[in-house]
């Protein structure tokens, strides 16, 4: 079905929830904003797998990237799309047609020769699933040129605000040993699992720090997430892992945070599964300062991992900025304010045009 990038923000949202888009099958959505946006003057638009990238060329001295995914979680009896007074429901509503709503129709308004900056779109795939699928990290690594500017905005919910740069994450097995016996005869060996307590006492003790940058506190967090052990159920497990959760502010680097890990548990053999980098808020940055003052908001620090981190890597700052409540996101009965979808397409029309 064609997307009508003239109806308003709010009917654009609907019309968006509407259409399925489980990520790995954002394919028809793929398609029909791709022809929308062919359809506008102004923008060249190229298509890597289900992501679409429009951009202006108007020469001027700054631009800045707006980008939102396409994708959502599995449908939880969600759809289609209602309206109960001022808030639209059904899957995406929130995380984040909402926001990929918002970009469409400022991408609408591209033909007008005010816009202050260059603007390029990213509407990715698969942002909910493995990050090997992002369509953002594919873009990244195929064509970074498509990427390249002096801010992005992600339009991820966060209640119209602004949250800047996002914390880090690791994930990581703490192997503890232990040796092998029949239960009958325990004393013959060392049961692992019991031997874990003690990474466990040492995890429910340790202070998470708290990091100030730009004026923003970001809080980490150190949190046990799996323990796993045994054999079978006569046997004395000889070896027990812990798997751990880190988030750690932007201004550690993944090897720093690692190295963090470790110096906490030196006697423990300590697997790293997973790393991503965070990103740091970068609102020294005038064009950051600039968006946030023309939004008349007080930005927050982003708690959690978003894709700023991958424009971060590119040496692009970024800022999360889009409707919605991020703890409705993922819930059955996810919905956005109407007016709250309004509100952010009226600001950040203003500020491009200003």
């Amino acid at each position: 079905m064609p997307l009508d990038l003239a109806a308003d923000v709010v009917a654009l949202t609907e019309a968006l929830v509407d259409m399925p888009s489980e990520s790995g099958a954002e394919g028809p959505l793929a398609d029909a904003v791709e022809e929308a946006l062919r359809a506008l003057p102004g923008l060249d638009v190229e298509r890597v797998g289900n992501s679409v990238v429009a951009r202006t060329d108007l020469g001027r001295p700054e631009r800045v990237v707006l980008a939102g995914h396409l994708d959502t979680v599995p449908e939880a009896g969600n759809l289609p799309a209602r309206r109960d007074g001022e808030r639209l429901y059904g899957l995406g509503a929130c995380d984040m047609k909402g926001g990929v709503a918002v970009a469409l129709k400022l991408a609408a308004a591209v033909a007008d020769q005010r816009l202050n900056r260059d603007v390029t779109f990213a509407f990715y795939e698969c942002e909910e699933i493995a990050g090997d699928r992002n369509g953002l990290a594919v873009i990244a690594a195929q064509r970074p040129e498509l990427l390249h500017g002096d801010l992005a905005l992600l339009l991820e919910p966060s209640d119209g605000g602004v949250e800047a740069g996002c914390q880090g994450f690791l994930l990581a097995d703490i192997v503890v040993p232990g040796r092998r016996a029949h239960t009958a005869r325990a004393w013959m060996g060392s049961n692992a699992a019991h031997l874990a307590g003690e990474v466990l006492t040492r995890l429910h003790a340790h202070v998470p720090e708290r990091v100030t940058i730009d004026g923003l506190e970001y809080r980490e967090g150190l949190n046990a997430v799996a323990v796993r052990s045994g054999v079978s159920s006569n046997v004395v497990p000889d070896e027990c892992v812990v798997t751990v959760n880190l988030r750690f502010a932007p201004r550690r680097s993944p090897e720093e945070a690692e190295a963090y890990l470790r110096g906490l548990f030196p006697e423990y053999e300590v697997r790293i599964t997973e790393v991503e980098p965070g990103a740091l808020p970068g609102l020294d940055r005038p064009m950051a300062a600039d968006l946030v003052k023309a939004l008349g908001v007080e930005p927050r620090p982003k708690l959690g991992w978003t894709d700023v981190a991958r424009f971060a890597s590119l040496g692009v700052p970024g800022l999360n900025c889009g409707p919605g409540d991020p703890q409705l996101a993922h819930t059955p009965g996810e919905f956005v304010a109407m007016a709250e979808v309004r509100a952010c397409e009226e600001r950040l029309r203003g500020w491009l045009l200003a």
